[in-house]
């Protein structure tokens, strides 16, 4: 419960009659008694009933699902794209699903989290933007035994393992080497046509683990070129307008610059507004990289303003971990070596563009993914990851970051790598993968 607020002050929850009172005034019908109080925490008691003490600006969003999506925020084309895998995979499966907009703010995440919990959610999907509130998260999500799992900005050194049953999976591609060869491709074009030059880097929010890693990647791919530099970088917020303005002083700061490493593709929209402003033409003068792999980033391959993204496909992520939710709401358990998984992005350039936008744009009414074959307990023989899947190794996730005073790795995860199950599971998967991420869409 936040400083400040007074048990004295909240409804008396031991008369039904109060309970039943507040159950119809915030929406939460459909829920049992039992349900309500079982889900109402006392700091999401607090949240949903701060209007009784005078606390503006809080609500419980009502909602008849059982699985939330927690977005990071739909300024973000990727976020978007996200959100429509996991709606067509919940569809497919019989899920109701809702989305909550977290607007690149932690603590309001927590807030929606506790808010939807009261709401009787069963699981929770979550992309965060840092890991302020993963921790609080994580713990509501055990006491109340509601499954989580999450992806991209999370806090290093903390696993699913140190939080509890309840939080099932992270994941997130495998960054280092994803946003090493997007770098290595815009190298090379340098190379070929300037014989070297500057670099400059929009990265995206400090600190975030997503960031530090990919950055790392970039750095080790410009030392394979000595002819190359990295003049200088500046964050781009993950968006496009403040990228916009980042490019903007480093092209004054940088004006002979050759090369731009943009940490994903909304960043690289923004970059190359600014570049096209300064009179520099994106793809000729200047080139550019991002990552992710958005609707938007193959458009701007398409055109040629963008060289390489490496493409994790969005629609991707927001499919597999709704999958995921499905399969432990019906009671499968996943090994070790399943709770913490990377998978695989394909660099995208003007040569296999065309393959991601007629399956991922403009594909109509057919859907991208096989998506009740994500599913180990809807397809127990002949379930497919439909992208290469596979066992985290955080030393490289999480290399270059401080660990925790007194941190060792946990008993299950030195556990699942030392016994052989991560190499298992890795072996395992990757013969279950059949329909592939860059290949045409399945038939259904």
């Amino acid at each position: 419960m936040s400083k400040g607020f007074r048990k004295s002050r909240f409804p008396d929850f031991t008369d039904k009659k109060v309970i039943d009172r507040h159950m119809d005034a915030y929406g939460t019908s459909g829920l049992s008694r039992r349900d309500f109080l079982s889900f109402a925490t006392a700091s999401a008691v607090a949240a949903s009933f701060a209007g009784t003490i005078g606390a503006p600006g809080v609500a419980v969003a009502a909602t008849s699902g059982k699985i939330a999506h927690l977005m990071m925020t739909l300024q973000l084309e990727y976020v978007a794209n996200a959100d429509a895998g996991a709606k067509g995979a919940a569809a497919a499966l019989g899920l109701e699903q809702v989305a909550v907009d977290g607007q690149l703010d932690s603590e309001r995440q927590l807030n929606q989290f506790e808010q939807q919990a009261t709401a009787g959610v069963k699981a929770v999907m979550l992309h965060a933007p840092g890991g302020g509130s993963i921790k609080r998260i994580a713990e509501l999500a055990n006491q109340n035994k509601i499954w989580l799992d999450n992806t991209w900005g999370t806090l290093p050194w903390y696993t699913p393992f140190e939080a509890g049953d309840y939080w099932t999976l992270y994941a997130v591609p495998e960054e280092f080497s994803a946003h090493g060869d997007v770098t290595r491709t815009v190298c090379k074009a340098v190379m070929e046509a300037f014989g070297g030059g500057e670099l400059v880097g929009v990265t995206g929010v400090e600190g975030n683990s997503t960031d530090l890693i990919r950055s790392r990647g970039r750095d080790a791919a410009i030392k394979e070129f000595p002819k190359i530099t990295l003049a200088g970088e500046l964050p781009g917020k993950w968006n496009r307008e403040d990228s916009q303005k980042a490019m903007e002083d480093l092209i004054s700061r940088h004006p002979n610059l050759k090369g731009v490493i943009a940490q994903n593709d909304d960043v690289a929209d923004g970059c190359i507004a600014a570049l096209k402003a300064a009179g520099l033409r994106p793809g000729q003068d200047v080139f550019i990289s991002g990552a992710d792999g958005t609707t938007g980033g193959a458009e701007m391959i398409k055109q040629g303003l963008l060289l390489a993204t490496s493409a994790n496909v969005p629609q991707y992520m927001g499919a597999m971990l709704t999958a995921r939710l499905y399969d432990v709401l019906n009671g499968w358990k996943p090994r070790a070596a399943e709770r913490l998984m990377s998978w695989r992005s394909v660099t995208m350039t003007k040569d296999n563009v065309d393959v991601y936008l007629a399956r991922y744009v403009n594909n109509g009414d057919a859907a991208p993914f096989d998506y009740k074959r994500l599913s180990k307990v809807a397809h127990p023989d002949d379930w497919d990851p439909q992208a290469e899947l596979f066992p985290m190794d955080i030393d490289l996730e999480w290399g270059g970051i401080a660990k925790p005073d007194g941190w060792d790795y946990p008993a299950d995860y030195k556990k699942a790598r030392e016994s052989g199950e991560a190499a298992a599971v890795a072996k395992e998967y990757a013969e279950h993968y059949k329909i592939p991420m860059f290949g045409p869409a399945p038939k259904l």
